[in-house]
This record gives structure tokens, C-alpha cells and sequence, in this order.
């Protein structure tokens, strides 16, 4: 008899009369606000006006939400969408992709950069960099209660069965737990990026933090969708997920490499 984990968890916390609270918006929330706290100590700590942090958190949930929804329609479920245009805007019923998000976070930060703090990208940039690791770590842990993103099936001791898995092929059979194994992945990213920040001196060299979190969050992904029950899109040798991650990687190496050819910057917000 094979053994595995039996997964019925519910995607909801409470219901109290029409508002219903879920797993997915909470950890999404509490990983935007945990990424705030970070965030505003190392604005205090390079003497950036506080009023940069709010315009920055506004910035970047649109960015997140609005990047990764359409990242959703456009890489994994186009032929449906340009069918039926009134469900895009229909957020609640699921569907964000985690490319696409990076897209809009990344302009998020360039409009960021040159409208309200007027420094390089860079200097918001690495900043962020672990606390959105964090987010994804999250988010992740919110796909497993809602028991999406499953893994191909398994006979692995720690495989999941997962019965609210939808379509119902998928709750057929032992899976692995792929949401787990990435957001162990993001959390170890989101450690070393913050270690890196506050015990060496890799902020001073802009774009590396930044380098690494591409180099780390999208080698994991390529990694872990090997693992991954089909999710659609245009994959065919390798998956949609792997063919947008490549480029990201090759980026974030770049990236790392030019920046520690680079002298180091002091980081810190010089009043005029």
C-alpha cells in the first residue's frame, strides 16, 4: 500500500456573514506588509524620506496585481480570455502568473525611481528584493491550501493527495507537494538576500541583490516545473514557465557580474 499525505484543507479561514476571508488573500497581505516593515528600516537607515515608502507599497501592489494578472491572460490563458473579455477583470475567481507580476513590479519600480525618489532603480530595487521573495514564499503557501499549482503524481512518502484539486483528474492520484518545495526554495532566497543586505556590504554594489534575486527565484522555478501537473500556455520542449525563466536567469547573472565589476556606492539619501 502506497503511503502519502491526504490533503483536504480548506482554502477558507472564517466566514462571517457575506465576507469571507481565504488562506490566499491573507498570506498575499501579511507578505506585503511584513515586506512594508523591512522595508521602512532600511529607508530609516539610508535617511530616505518615510513619504518614499508609501508611494513605493501603492506602487507595487498595483504593479504586483495588474503585472500578474495580465501575465496570467497573456502567457498561459490567451485563448480563452480573447473569448471572453468581460472574465479578465474577474481577479476573485483566480489566475495570476508569477512572470507577469515581476514585469509589473519591475515597472512599478522604474516609475517609482523616477517620479517620486529620482535615484537609480538600483537603490529601490535591491531593497525590495528579499522582502518579495518573501511575498512569493507566501503566495505559494496559499496555493497549497487552495490546493492549486499540484505536482506531477508521485509515490514519494510525503506526496500529497489532493482531494479539492481541480480539474478532478488531478485529485486521482499522490502528487508532489510542488508548492511546498517552492516556497522552501523563495524562503531560503528571501534568508540569504536580507543576510546579504544588513551583514556584508552587497548593498553598496547596486544591482546585485537585484542580480541574485532573478539568478535564484527563476533557477528554483525552472527547477521546481519539472515537478508541476501541466498549467497550460505555449510550452512544448520545456514549459511556459521554464522558457520565461530562462531569460530571467540570464539576466540576474549578467546582472550580478556587472555589478560587482563596478566600484561600491554608499546608499545612503544625501538631503539637497
Amino acid at each position: 500500500m502506497l503511503a502519502y499525505i491526504t490533503w483536504d484543507a480548506s482554502p477558507e479561514i472564517f466566514t462571517i456573514g457575506p465576507i469571507t476571508l481565504r488562506w490566499y488573500g491573507m498570506m498575499f497581505a501579511a507578505g506585503f506588509l511584513l515586506g512594508f516593515i523591512m522595508v521602512r528600516r532600511m529607508f530609516l537607515r539610508d535617511g530616505a524620506p518615510e513619504a518614499w515608502l508609501d508611494y513605493c507599497f501603492y506602487f507595487l501592489i498595483a504593479g504586483t496585481v495588474l503585472g500578474a494578472r495580465l501575465g496570467h491572460i497573456l502567457f498561459y490563458q490567451w485563448d480563452y480570455y480573447s473569448q471572453h473579455p468581460g472574465d479578465i477583470l474577474k481577479v476573485w475567481e483566480g489566475g495570476l502568473a508569477s512572470h507577469g507580476g515581476v514585469i509589473g513590479v519591475v515597472t512599478a519600480l522604474w516609475l517609482f525611481s523616477r517620479f517620486v525618489s529620482k535615484k537609480s532603480f538600483f537603490w529601490i530595487s535591491d531593497k525590495v528584493a528579499a522582502p518579495i521573495a518573501l511575498v512569493g514564499a507566501m503566495i505559494r503557501f496559499g496555493n497549497l491550501m487552495n490546493s492549486e499549482i499540484v505536482g506531477t503524481a508521485s509515490d514519494a512518502p510525503w506526496a500529497f493527495l489532493f482531494v479539492k484539486a481541480v480539474p478532478r483528474e488531478l485529485a486521482e492520484v499522490a502528487r508532489h507537494p510542488v508548492q511546498i518545495y517552492e516556497s522552501i526554495s523563495y524562503l531560503f532566497t528571501f534568508a540569504l538576500l536580507l543576510g546579504l543586505y544588513w551583514k556584508t556590504d552587497a548593498r553598496k554594489y547596486p544591482g546585485f541583490l537585484t542580480g541574485l534575486w532573478f539568478a535564484l527565484i527563476f533557477g528554483f522555478r525552472f527547477v521546481w516545473e519539472y515537478f508541476k501537473s501541466d498549467q497550460g500556455g505555449f510550452g512544448q520542449a520545456l514549459t511556459t514557465g521554464q522558457w520565461l525563466s530562462v531569460p530571467c536567469v540570464l539576466f540576474g547573472i549578467a546582472l550580478v557580474l556587472w555589478s560587482r565589476s563596478r566600484p561600491p556606492k554608499e546608499t545612503t539619501v544625501v538631503a539637497a
